[in-house]
């Protein structure tokens, strides 16, 4: 994956070239009572034209009540499908309503929305299919805990070797997708550990991969589904099902509807 050293073009520019776009954010979200109404408010000021899909992962909570009451669109599911099923859902929502792109940004405020201009802009310029913003692509900036940095770093190293470029941060779900992306995502989408996995599925299927810097931020609320206990359990199993993954046949992107 190239690391972007430019910065993102000018915001005038970026705007112009969305404004051709339909455009979706998909906003995956489990218990975030605490933080989705924010999380909505930063997407509309960065852009009033992206629809807003909360997709409410089975919360027991007020997610999808906050959610609605900020101008969402809501797709609650039945029962908890976990973040794979999650994610494809809202992508099968953006392919199945003709959206050009999407974008996917977390419910519980770590991903930043004015860090989108970063993460759009190689896909506006038509030099990449899925971009994936990096906590870890520029020193400094984010850090946490030693025993998930190791993790991740081992993952890093382990995808790296296997799509043959380089891999900072194989864990974010910070992305921006074209139409491509979004028509192989609806149709196929890990489920277990889908960030790493999705990084060695979209380079099986040629599709254009970069990673640039971002800033993240710290949980406002909520837990992560990743305690620092659990981080070398994790790395090993997600190991283990991207060399599963590999011998997996490949599905085929969803046609368009020609009728």
């Amino acid at each position: 994956m190239r690391e972007a050293v430019a910065e993102p073009r000018t915001r005038a520019a970026t705007d112009e070239r969305l404004a051709r776009l339909r455009r979706v954010a998909i906003v995956p979200a489990l218990n975030e009572e605490a933080s989705i109404g924010r999380v909505i408010e930063e997407i509309n000021a960065f852009d009033p034209g992206f629809e807003v899909v909360v997709v409410d992962d089975g919360s027991v909570d007020r997610t999808s009540d906050v959610a609605r009451s900020r101008g969402a669109r809501v797709v609650r599911l039945p029962f908890n499908l976990e973040i794979g099923g999650a994610v494809q859902t809202g992508f099968r929502y953006a392919f199945e309503n003709g959206f050009d792109l999407a974008v996917r940004v977390d419910g519980d405020g770590q991903h930043d929305p004015a860090e989108l201009p970063r993460i759009l802009d190689p896909v506006l310029a038509g030099e990449a299919d899925i971009v994936v913003g990096s906590r870890f692509a520029e020193t400094g900036g984010y850090r946490p805990s030693r025993s998930r940095r190791i993790g991740i770093r081992i993952l890093a190293l382990t995808v790296s070797a296997l799509v043959r470029q380089r891999v900072t941060d194989p864990t974010s779900g910070f992305q921006a997708v074209n139409r491509r992306g979004i028509r192989l995502f609806a149709a196929d989408y890990p489920h277990d550990y889908p960030e790493v996995e999705a990084v060695v599925l979209v380079t099986r299927h040629r599709l254009r991969l970069r990673e640039v810097p971002v800033r993240m931020r710290e949980r406002t609320g909520g837990r992560s589904s990743i305690t620092a206990f659990r981080s070398v359990y994790y790395m090993v199993k997600v190991t283990l099902a991207i060399f599963v993954g590999l011998f997996r046949r490949n599905v085929t992107p969803l046609e368009e509807d020609q009728g």
